[in-house]
């Protein structure tokens, strides 16, 4: 596996178009995203206090975007973490595969987009946290 560390996952900043009747951004497959979007998903309702994630992917890149409200991303390669606050539409984060991630902090009426290079495999996913502490081999 590649050793991927948590300096490989930036924020990105997407295009913004401001208009008198509200603002767009505009995410498109390899251009403002550094993959091809395979499949997307959102979460919200989100109770206070609860966290979402608890994962690392093997293969799987990321873009996560606050659409509304915020939330806090820590990731995690097994020796440093890093924790990014999203609240701007206009900004997202790129996860490289390879990187524990949890979601906290959701505030109220929060709505979490992610944006996946791959489909749904539960062959993916490490969801426990030794598990994946071997899997990097540290």
């Amino acid at each position: 596996m590649k050793k991927s560390s948590v300096y490989d996952c930036t924020m990105i900043e997407l295009s913004k178009h401001h208009r008198p009747q509200g603002n767009i951004s505009v995410v498109e497959n390899n251009k403002d995203v550094p993959f091809e979007v395979k499949r997307a998903y959102y979460l919200y309702d989100v109770p206070g206090g609860e966290s979402r994630g608890g994962h690392a992917h093997k293969a799987l890149s990321q873009l996560i975007i606050a659409v509304s409200g915020s939330f806090t991303v820590t990731l995690d390669d097994g020796k440093v973490k890093r924790t990014f606050m999203l609240n701007r539409p206009y900004q997202a984060l790129y996860v490289v595969p390879g990187i524990w991630r949890t979601l906290d902090d959701f505030s109220s009426g929060s709505v979490c987009l992610v944006l996946a290079s791959e489909k749904y495999e539960v062959e993916d996913y490490i969801r426990d946290y030794e598990e994946y502490l071997n899997y990097k081999k540290l």
